[in-house]
Parts: structure tokens; C-alpha cells; sequence
């Protein structure tokens, strides 16, 4: 058994290179990802290791255990419904927000610039309106609307365009009104989940800001594991890992590559979407498929009937 024990790493690190080198080609993994892919296949392996040792009743239900532990841990589908689904760019739609929230959206996302101590909603500089601004167009309605419907959850994902200090500070500012419906330590049930994306702070400044603000991540940055549990989400280019064009079938090399993605981010504790991902029913049944968290769109009714019909 003492051999045994001595090989164990040797004999984890044998199967994990062998799951998925290209992956580990890509260089896209964090470092907090990879520790938590690591203690995934390592405590399968040392589990392995031990059935070595046991007797041949032990063996056999050893063995029965962790077969219904894989049959049942990977075969599970998730019942996707619209709470599912992400508006992406939300404010271009003629209504902002109302057209996501009545079609019961899970994630909303608006683009902010700071200008003049008040954050305005807009895609780019050359299209800012002083009238379009996050309070009148998202907080004052999310507002009104959770005071009717308090159950109702979602995500605002606010992607800083430039100055995420100032950003920040008058985002601050402007989610008082809010602040007792939002996600923070020690309120984890209430509805509403503030995530910060685009623009943001290194993972070592997360600390600097109150805990009902989370953050968007990409897998570009190492996190310490009080930093990573400040990532509220996990956000990745689609065309990253593949260029599959929504179109016929995708290849099995896209489909292990986005497999392994998607598992990895989950097994770290974190939901997952992909922006940039086809937008049409081919490519919603694709991720689906895959467990994608939230399904990013930017055809809020053709998603939301695609759901509907799909849960049916």
C-alpha cells in the first residue's frame, strides 16, 4: 500500500494531462480554475487508489457507490426556462429592461459610461444621451417592480466602459435606493445580484468594495479563493474556444473543448455563459446541451418562445 500511496500524484497527473491537452494549449485557465479541477480528479483518483487496498466486499460496493455516484452525477439535465436567459446589450431594444423583466429574464445587461457624476447607459461614447441614464432606465423600474414582485430574481450585469473607480463610486451611490434587495454576505436569498463587468477592478482590489457588489470574470487573472468568491459569474467569448457558426453540426473537438469549459467553471463553484455564441434555436439547444448557466441573447422574443417551447 505504501508504493501505492507514493504514486498517487504521479498517477493523477497521468490521467489529467490525458483529458484534454488542447486545452492546455489554449492557456486560458485561471489559477483558482485549475485548483479546483485538480481537487476534482485528485479526490477520484486517491479514491481509486484506496479501492487498491480493500477487501473484495468492499471492492464491489466501492465500485456500486461510484457508479451510481457518475451515472447520477452526469447524467442529470438541467429544466431550462426563461429565468435562464440573458439580455444582453438590453438597453438597444426600443423598451429597456420592461421587454427582459416582463419575459421573466434571469440576467439583464446595460453598458455604462461615467459622465458628470451620473452613469449613462450607451454601447459607445459617440451614442451617449444625458437622458439615458442606469438610474432612470434600470434602477428606478427595477425598483417600482420589485415592490410588486419581490420574489422575481435577476441579475443586473453592468459592463464598465472606462474608469471603473469612478464607475464605482457613483454606482454606489446610485443602488442605495436598492440595497436591501440585493445579494450580499450575509443576504443571499434576496433578488436581485449586481455583477460587474467589462471595465473592473484586479481580482486583489475586490475587497475595497461592499460585498452585494460581485464580479464578472474571464479566467485571465489568478484569484485568491477569498477573491473567487466574489466572482459572481464567469463570462467567455464563444469564439474563444470555437467557430462553430450556429450552423449544422458542431465538430466533436469544439463540442469536448466547450464541454470541458463549461464543466471546469461549474466544478469551481460558478455558473457560466458564453457572449458571442450564435444567437438562434440551434445554437440555445447546443448550450443547453453543454449546461451553459445563462443563454445570452439579443432577440429577447425568439428566446423567450424557444424556451417556452422547449420546456413544454
Amino acid at each position: 500500500m505504501q508504493a501505492v500511496n507514493r504514486n498517487k500524484d504521479v498517477f493523477y497527473l497521468r490521467i489529467h494531462f490525458t483529458i484534454s491537452p488542447s486545452e492546455l494549449n489554449k492557456g486560458w485557465s485561471s489559477l483558482i480554475l485549475l485548483w479546483e479541477v485538480y481537487k476534482f480528479y485528485k479526490l477520484k483518483t486517491d479514491l481509486f487508489m484506496d479501492l487498491l487496498s480493500c477487501g473484495t466486499k468492499k471492492k464491489l460496493f466501492f465500485f456500486l457507490f461510484c457508479a451510481c455516484f457518475i451515472l447520477t452525477g452526469f447524467s442529470q439535465t438541467k429544466n431550462y426556462t426563461v429565468a435562464d436567459a440573458h439580455a444582453h446589450n438590453d438597453y438597444m431594444h426600443p423598451v429597456p429592461f420592461y421587454t427582459a423583466w416582463n419575459a421573466g429574464f434571469g440576467s439583464i445587461e446595460a453598458d455604462v459610461f461615467p459622465v458628470n457624476d451620473v452613469l449613462l447607459v450607451s454601447h459607445s461614447k459617440e451614442a451617449l444621451q444625458p437622458q439615458r441614464t442606469l438610474d432612470s432606465l434600470y434602477l428606478i423600474p427595477l425598483l417600482k417592480e420589485l415592490q410588486q414582485r419581490p420574489n422575481q430574481k435577476v441579475n443586473l450585469l453592468i459592463d464598465i466602459k472606462v474608469n471603473y473607480k469612478e464607475s464605482l463610486q457613483l454606482l454606489m451611490q446610485e443602488l442605495k435606493p436598492l440595497k436591501k434587495y440585493l445579494v450580499a454576505g450575509n443576504n443571499s436569498f434576496n433578488p436581485v445580484t449586481i455583477l460587474i463587468s467589462g471595465d473592473r477592478p484586479p481580482p486583489e482590489e475586490y475587497k475595497n468594495y461592499p460585498d452585494y457588489i460581485f464580479f464578472d470574470d474571464d479566467l485571465r487573472k489568478s484569484h485568491t479563493p477569498e477573491e473567487w468568491e466574489r466572482v459572481g459569474l464567469v463570462s467567455l467569448s464563444f469564439e474563444r474556444y470555437s467557430k462553430w457558426n450556429g450552423e449544422g453540426t458542431i465538430s466533436a473537438r469544439d463540442w469536448d473543448t466547450l464541454k470541458f469549459t463549461v464543466d471546469s467553471v461549474h466544478r469551481s463553484g460558478k455558473k457560466i455563459r458564453f457572449w458571442a455564441a450564435p444567437d438562434d434555436e440551434n445554437s440555445g439547444k447546443i448550450q443547453m446541451k453543454l449546461g451553459v448557466d445563462l443563454i445570452g441573447t439579443d432577440k429577447i422574443p425568439e428566446l423567450s418562445h424557444f424556451l417556452e417551447k422547449e420546456k413544454k
